[in-house]
């Protein structure tokens, strides 16, 4: 049996770019972070004694199937496809966070997927491995209108700088002091605002619009080199952080109708009327969890004015997707 724990996303900075349609004419770039919030694959060989070849557990909701066709989960029975595999398996799939709600969730699900098969199969994928495999799976075989973030946010793991040619994916993890880390971390707020969307219908929306939203999407790229170099600078510039993402966030508005709605327009109001300097909706947008960057002093203030959101503690992870349980059956 194989168990994968592979971590969610936030993405600060660039989202937009990573999309092939973008990078291999432009280029692109993006900041974000894993945290600790986790997605769990299990994976084991099912005993030959049932009427049906595959099993899937998602949360409660079971499905039994005689052949890879019939699965319904389309991240479930491509991986399987690409893996080619053969035998009958049991797989169950548990997240401490919600889907559809803008962390990535299904690329992490996808990576952990493809870690626990090869693992199953006595294998090391590396990290860059894991990712690359599971944007073509995603891309290429599901056909989702989905970007190349998130896959590698949640193999690699960790605050990192993501660089996207047509050649290549580059991770470039920022290695700044703990103290810089641990002040960046204390002036982010994480709520969720509700269930209120499908990434792949707002992306496709995007995409559809790409020829005319070609300024702001150049902008929301030279904005990862300003936050980079906040990042790399000082401590005392870091609430510089928080006013680049209300500027992003003003731009990412842009890009689609359906990025926003007159609810989530009125959190974000509160928030900086609440003390917050920024944040952005994440993910594709039109719910799911909304970030923002406030001075710590703030903070209390800030939770306790978004009391009617479910507030969600977190840490920066740096650890990526991870084989955490193995034993030979």
């Amino acid at each position: 049996m194989i168990i994968t724990r592979t971590p969610f996303r936030i993405s600060f900075f660039g989202g937009g770019t990573d999309f092939p349609l973008w990078y291999r004419e432009n280029g692109g770039s993006v900041l974000s972070t894993s945290i600790d919030k986790f997605c769990y694959v299990s994976l084991r060989k099912l005993p030959p004694f049932f009427d049906y070849r595959h099993k899937t557990v998602f949360f409660s909701k079971q499905e039994a199937f005689n052949n890879i066709d019939e699965i319904q989960h389309p991240s479930v029975r491509e991986t399987y496809r690409f893996m080619e595999v053969q035998e009958g398996l049991v797989m169950q799939h548990d997240g401490d966070l919600p889907s559809h709600s803008g962390l990535g969730s299904s690329s992490a699900f996808t990576v952990g997927l493809l870690h626990a098969l090869y693992a199953l199969q006595g294998k090391m994928a590396s990290k860059k491995r894991l990712a690359l495999e599971a944007i073509h799976i995603e891309q290429d075989m599901i056909k989702e209108a989905v970007g190349s973030q998130d896959q590698v946010a949640s193999a690699f793991g960790g605050l990192n700088r993501i660089e996207f040619s047509p050649q290549n994916i580059e991770v470039r993890p920022f290695t700044i002091a703990a103290e810089k880390s641990s002040y960046l971390q204390s002036c982010l707020v994480l709520f969720f605002t509700g269930f209120a969307r499908f990434a792949a219908q707002i992306e496709e929306d995007k995409l559809r619009q790409l020829d005319n939203k070609k300024h702001e999407l150049s902008l929301m790229q030279s904005i990862v080199d300003v936050a980079s170099s906040v990042l790399d600078g000082d401590i005392e510039q870091y609430n510089e952080f928080g006013k680049l993402m209300h500027e992003s966030w003003m731009l990412k508005k842009r890009l689609s109708s359906k990025v926003t709605t007159q609810f989530i327009d009125d959190v974000y109001e509160q928030g900086l009327r609440s003390g917050a300097l920024g944040g952005k909706i994440l993910g594709a947008g039109g719910g799911g969890f909304i970030l923002f960057f406030v001075l710590p002093e703030h903070r209390e203030k800030l939770v306790s004015d978004l009391s009617s959101l479910l507030y969600v503690p977190f840490r920066f992870d740096t650890l990526g997707s991870q084989v955490i349980y193995f034993t030979e059956e």
